[in-house]
């Protein structure tokens, strides 16, 4: 496991350490959920949870029923 030593200021380093007080966490585990969440590859899930939800906007098999058919490959 990695150590990381950052400086801050007193009134940001109290307001740290409330933080992690309220939510029942050492400094060090709110920290790491901290950045944890702000460096996560997926959306959040409240951006997932909008998948589908307008109900006008056309689904994939709507959009794609309008293609033409696929011209002939040419043999490799």
């Amino acid at each position: 496991m990695a150590q990381v030593t950052i400086y801050m200021d007193d009134e940001t380093a109290a307001r740290m350490r409330a933080e992690a007080k309220a939510a029942g966490l050492s400094v060090s585990a709110w920290l790491a959920g901290l950045v944890r969440e702000r460096t996560r590859i997926r959306w959040p899930a409240e951006v997932e949870e909008l998948a589908g939800a307008w109900a006008d906007f056309p689904q994939v098999e709507e959009l794609r029923g309008t293609w033409a058919a696929d011209l002939p490959r040419e043999p490799l």
